[in-house]
């Protein structure tokens, strides 16, 4: 959808040089689009529809990233024994 309407803006642009309000029509495309567009793109739910899950996907987002945070740290404790022990020693303040 992002691609039609900036493919729209710039038709109206190049059109625009032998009519300014052409040039307008661009502008004022492009402001809705950021304006209201791709807010609404952002906050569309990433999974199937037939999730069923009443969660917001922002906080979707959240868990998946956190999730994965844990993850690699729990990969990293795993492969360097030794420097997750220093970095716990560090943050405990011994």
């Amino acid at each position: 959808m992002g691609t039609l309407i900036l493919s729209a803006a710039a038709v109206l642009v190049v059109l625009g040089f032998s009519n300014e309000l052409l040039w307008l029509a661009a502008v004022a495309l492009l402001y809705l689009y950021i304006r209201h567009g791709r807010t609404r793109a952002g906050s569309a739910s990433p999974s199937s529809p037939s999730s069923g899950s009443a969660q917001p996907a922002s906080y979707r987002a959240y868990r998946e990233r956190r999730d994965q945070q844990a993850k690699w740290e729990r990969r990293y404790r795993r492969e360097r024994p030794f420097e997750a022990r220093r970095q716990e020693r560090q943050k405990s303040g011994k």
